[in-house]
């Protein structure tokens, strides 16, 4: 990801608030601006007042009343207006942190590819992005907002230090200067300090997750990783941490000197004013006046440089949110639409790695699945059959050659119709935290209130009865920790062979797909339910393109064409008799894997018999 200049990143930002809460900042800017003239008006009050109480200039008791009266009013005038101004202010945050989330996630959403998800860099740039999303144009629109009252406040007071002490207002000027100078250097620490400790703190949450989530708890408790993975979690936040407190103790001594060099020239400026008084130049009220104007326009000018510290650290970090938010596609979309599968796919020597520097994965593939046939894709682990499917879904494009659909390149093809035209069970398939129902319906989101489609896919697997039984049945959340439109009910888990019929449902409710991909669907199931699921499969790819990949060879008998790959390459392809006959790699996986199922049957006799 390429740098972005601080000024383009703020105009970005505030363009972004602008675009989200146009109304509500307006606004507020204008309920700020009436209330930075509050401190002018209390302070010109009260030093009427404390002349009029001292005898300098003759007051009646009625207009000290007065006068005591409208500066208490003013000094609540001013709060009051800045309570609105914060509301105001508010709400635009939350208008705008919702239209940078929403932008983010659908160009986020938008990455037809898998290989920016698999990129740590890239991990962390999103990161960085959402936090940046969330908090920089807040922050900077905070940072305006203070700016005008800063400037209202100052612009209405500092003519008060120049009549009182003229040398008081370049001292200020000076003391601003090194302040804004110091905050700067300071905000961009912080923002460097934030992309060094940004894979920290991605380290920390991995082990905090695998400490909470249900997935990884029974082994962490049955190995005894908890204190293995707690201290990897301490650590790493102990490392983040470290490296923010330095920062953070740079940044306090940075505004420490810069309050100690106020104090200097606040008692310097009291003391000369209190002197000019003594001598009868000046009433005690302009010694009221000068210390009110002075402590405000001091605490204006710190406050706005302290605030712009932050604003220049969330503009550095808000171009990470630029560099998500206008990365280039990484997959071109196609424009041909050459309908359903007439004729089939083919891999013209396809070669295919993950990295530029790394191995490759696929090696010159080529093969042909003919439209309407069942193709099985068998191989050892890492031969590159899920990498073959991920080519096939065009979750990436292949380095070297083509793949075709009907003739035509799936690059050329647009990637939603593509998908539309695909179903699959993957290996690592997913099961949500939403409700069995919608488990299902997800496969063809259209049919989310169809129930009797979704009755009918789980049915197909065999799961209709299983759901039944559940406390709601369609309804029932799957999750122990989380519950779903404000239920109190707790959600109950499936077995993992329930699971892999869910997603097999799922797969199956896209009846209008023209290629059916299984990878691995029977890998959770007992011998009984896979005897059944081959009988289901077999009837729901009629008139289909199916692509079965499995390590259970017995599964393979029904498929028209088995093709076995090794090393990346086709290495033999034919009928499971064919290749028996054969005698190469995929007779001897299946007298492998028999032997072991014959073993298993023989040490079972032996058990019952004795």
């Amino acid at each position: 990801m390429t740098g972005r200049s601080p000024r383009r990143a703020a105009v970005a930002a505030l363009a972004l608030a602008g675009r989200a809460a146009a109304g509500p900042l307006i606004a507020a800017a204008l309920v700020t601006a009436l209330a930075g003239m509050g401190p002018a008006v209390a302070a010109w009050l009260s030093k009427l007042l404390i002349d009029g109480l001292a005898g300098a200039t003759p007051a009646s008791p009625a207009r000290l009343a007065g006068l005591a009266a409208a500066a208490a009013a003013a000094t609540g005038a001013a709060l009051a207006l800045g309570y609105a101004a914060g509301f105001l202010h508010r709400r635009a945050e939350a208008a705008i942190a919702h239209r940078a989330q929403a932008e983010i996630y659908q160009r986020v959403s938008g990455f037809g590819g898998l290989r920016r998800f698999e990129d740590p860099a890239f991990a962390d740039e999103l990161r960085l992005a959402t936090d940046a999303a969330a908090e920089a144009p807040s922050v900077l629109t905070n940072f305006l907002f203070g700016l005008v009252r800063s400037v209202v406040t100052i612009g209405s007071l500092v003519g008060v230090v120049v009549a009182v002490w003229p040398p008081m207002a370049a001292l200020l000027l000076v003391v601003t200067v090194f302040a804004v100078v110091a905050q700067l250097t300071v905000a961009r620490r912080q923002a460097d300090v934030a992309r060094a400790v940004m894979a920290t703190h991605r380290r920390r949450i991995a082990y905090q997750e695998l400490l909470t989530d249900l997935r990884s708890a029974k082994e962490v408790r049955l190995y005894g990783l908890a204190g293995l993975f707690r201290d990897r979690m301490l650590g790493a936040m102990r490392t983040a941490v470290s490296a923010e407190l330095r920062i953070q103790g740079r940044s306090a001594v940075v505004q420490g000197s810069l309050s100690g060099l106020g104090s200097v020239a606040l008692a310097v400026g009291a003391g000369l004013v209190a002197y000019r008084i003594a001598g009868g130049e000046l009433t005690p009220g302009d010694f009221a006046l000068f210390l009110a104007a002075a402590t405000a326009v001091q605490g204006a000018l710190l406050g706005m440089v302290n605030s712009l510290q932050d604003a220049v650290r969330c503009t550095r970090l808000f171009g990470h949110y630029l560099n998500v938010a206008q990365a280039p596609d990484d997959l071109v979309e196609g424009t041909v639409r050459p309908g359903p599968l007439r004729t089939g796919i083919v891999f013209e020597d396809v070669w295919f790695r993950y990295d530029e520097s790394g191995p490759w994965v696929l090696r010159g593939v080529d093969l042909v699945i003919p439209a309407g046939s069942s193709t099985g894709l068998v191989g050892r682990n890492g031969a590159g059959k899920s990498t073959l499917v991920k080519l096939l879904c065009r979750f990436y494009d292949p380095d070297r050659g083509r793949i075709t659909w009907d003739g035509v390149d799936l690059r050329d093809l647009p990637l939603s119709w593509l998908r539309r035209r695909i179903s699959a069970t993957f290996q690592d398939f997913q099961t949500y935290e939403l409700p069995v129902g919608e488990n299902i319906a997800l496969g063809d989101v259209e049919t989310m209130h169809d129930k009797g489609r979704v009755v009918a896919a789980a049915r197909a697997v065999g799961l209709h009865d299983t759901i039944e039984a559940l406390p709601a049945a369609y309804d029932t959340m799957l999750s122990r920790i989380f519950v779903f439109d404000g239920s109190d009910d707790p959600g109950v888990q499936l077995s993992g062979g329930q699971n892999q019929r869910l997603a097999l449902a799922r797969s199956l409710l896209r009846t209008d797909a023209d290629l059916l991909i299984l990878d691995e669907p029977s890998s959770g199931l007992d011998p009984v339910a896979e005897h059944d699921l081959a009988e289901v499969i077999r009837r729901t790819r009629e008139g289909r393109t199916g692509l079965h990949i499995s390590h259970r060879l017995g599964t393979m008998r029904q498929a028209d064409d088995i093709v076995v790959l090794a090393d990346g390459v086709v290495v033999e392809q034919g009928t499971h008799d064919a290749l028996l006959a054969l005698d190469g790699q995929y007779a001897e996986l299946f007298r492998l894997q028999a032997a072991n199922y014959q073993a298993a049957n023989y040490q079972a006799a032996e058990a019952v018999a004795g």
